[in-house]
């Protein structure tokens, strides 16, 4: 692994130096599958633990795309352990149908952030003046625009949030992230495949939901499923 891809606190410390209290990386996976929902991993650190995280990253913490399987399993734990709270929240693909992909990124990153905010004990009476400071993959902040719509749930505090394009190769709480929310959705799609013969004909153990050819052969030959994405060109 080269220099340039080893995630760091750096972009965490300026958020930290600016005031917030708690620092949370999001990153997303499932974008792009033609079936099962869309998932944004959140990963949290109280700026008082930033420089104990700092000395005890995982080893081999990196952009989960970089690292092969077998690496992001055997890192699922150490960071469960890491991190301060971590949650992986989820739109269905129902709900990607219904509101589109990007307000549907914006709902599951907030039942994320309201689940680590709650772990946290995040806007209880000891908590009330926590200020929450969010980095989230990519160029876009779908999390603030979806923050006090009707589908979103009402979290304890609002994060200000920006924005770091291949954050998930440059911030470690973004890092971690990603490979909370990756493995945590290739689990999902693999047990579907495993335990549901009318799903492993698609493929999913394999292409996780993914549009490889084998899944757009299977998806014209016995239609789509009730876990696909029926908005979206299937074949």
């Amino acid at each position: 692994m080269s220099i340039s891809t080893v995630p760091t606190f750096a972009l965490e410390e300026r958020l930290a130096a600016d005031g917030y209290d708690v620092i949370v990386g999001f990153d997303e996976v499932g974008r792009g599958a033609l079936a099962g929902p869309v998932m944004v991993g959140a990963a949290a650190f109280r700026v008082e633990h930033l420089a104990h995280a700092q000395q005890t990253i995982p080893h081999y913490l990196a952009d989960s795309k970089m690292l092969t399987e077998r690496r992001r399993e055997a890192l699922y734990e150490p960071l469960k352990a890491w991190v301060d709270a971590y949650a992986v929240g989820a739109a269905t693909n129902e709900e990607i149908d219904a509101w589109g992909i990007a307000h549907a990124l914006g709902v599951a990153a907030l039942r994320a952030l309201d689940a680590v905010e709650r772990e946290l004990g995040v806007g209880a009476a000891e908590d009330a003046h926590v200020r929450v400071g969010a980095i989230l993959d990519g160029p876009h902040d779908y999390i603030t625009k979806t923050l006090g719509t009707f589908e979103a749930p009402p979290v304890p505090v609002p994060a200000h949030v920006i924005t770091q394009v291949k954050g998930d190769q440059r911030c470690c709480s973004v890092a971690a992230a990603a490979v909370l929310a990756k493995v945590t959705r290739d689990r999902l799609m693999v047990a579907l495949a495993d335990e549901h013969p009318q799903y492993a004909r698609y493929g999913w153990a394999n292409n996780k939901g993914y549009g490889s050819q084998a899944h757009r052969a299977a998806i014209a030959e016995y239609g789509p499923s009730d876990l696909h994405r029926v908005t979206w060109k299937l074949t």
